[in-house]
């Protein structure tokens, strides 16, 4: 348990551990990809083979110096699946996350603008219809919130991947459509993640700024997971605030958290999960900080450090 009193108390040695492991080849992201379609099956939750020994490393993290920064979203570091369905991504490295499964869920697509139909198809979100999925929000400026959620979800897919955990995507690029609300749900709970995070930013009023921490309420499905979700998310809640500066909401929540029974993503799933809501896009100091790909890598790795604290101590 000796990583355990770094990664907690000092989050910023955890953000600089990840990516102390060695990375992976180009093999592991093709291979990644094209096994792609098993992460809702029935392989989801089984090992990946790529935890082997090969990417064993007797680095302790805390001592390790920290991976440079990708200066671009262009070229994900990782295999995207055709169509831009979901992907299941092993581990890059090892540290304090080994054997743990994450789902990350960016929120939207890029290309739900484009297909009405499809997205506003009614579906069932375990206690009353929504629509399958929605085009987000998106800045004055019209910086969208689907492009924001993709580019923290590849950051924090690197940071996660770094430290030892296999990733499940519900989405692998920014120009698909959807996947249904439904179906980012199924996905997690077909991979046993044994957490999960949906990656979101608000459309608020303009004088109101600051990230939430959406939590599930109890319907029935979800009622075993309603428990450990909320302690999912104050250690997000508390990393986030750390790790980026960002206020928790003025207007959304009390002390950054609100429970919601209207999401599908949360209401369905069998494992336990949050959304975060990074920021108001429509608030002219959030948008600034949004648009920034240093504070998107500034949100991912502390989001990965909630995720650490939530699996390292809880679970």
């Amino acid at each position: 348990m000796r990583r355990i009193a770094w990664a907690l108390p000092a989050l910023a040695v955890l953000l600089c551990a990840c990516g102390a492991g060695p990375s992976a080849g180009p093999g592991a992201g093709q291979a990644a990809g094209q096994n792609a379609g098993q992460a809702a099956g029935q392989n989801a939750g089984q090992p990946d083979a790529s935890t082997s020994a090969s990417h064993a490393s007797t680095k302790d993290p805390a001592q390790a110096s920290p991976s440079p920064q990708r200066t671009s979203h262009s070229d994900p570091p990782f295999q995207a699946v055709a169509g831009g369905g979901p992907g299941r991504y092993p581990p890059t490295g090892r540290g304090i996350l080994n054997g743990k499964v994450i789902l990350v869920d960016p929120g939207h697509n890029g290309g739900n603008f484009g297909a009405p139909s499809v997205i506003n198809r009614l579906i069932w979100n375990g206690r009353e219809t929504e629509t399958c999925d929605t085009t987000g929000t998106e800045t004055d400026s019209g910086y969208t919130e689907a492009l924001f959620n993709w580019h923290v979800a590849l950051d924090l897919t690197a940071d996660l991947r770094a430290e030892g955990a296999t990733v499940v995507l519900t989405r692998t690029s920014n120009t698909g459509v959807g996947p249904c609300v439904t179906k980012r749900a199924a996905i997690g709970n077909a991979a046993h993640a044994n957490a999960a995070v949906s990656i979101h930013a608000d459309g608020g009023p303009p004088g109101g700024r600051g990230f939430a921490i959406l939590e599930p309420v109890a319907d029935g499905i979800n009622n075993a997971i309603v428990g450990p979700s909320a302690i999912l998310g104050a250690d997000l809640r508390a990393a986030f605030g750390k790790g980026t500066g960002e206020p928790v909401s003025s207007y959304d929540g009390i002390n950054g958290i609100q429970p919601r029974d209207d999401l599908a993503g949360t209401n369905l799933s069998k494992v336990p999960k949050v959304f975060i809501e990074c920021a108001n896009m429509r608030n002219a100091a959030d948008a600034a900080l949004v648009t920034s790909s240093r504070w998107q890598a500034l949100a991912a790795r502390a989001i990965a450090a909630g995720l650490a604290a939530f699996l390292v101590m809880h679970r």
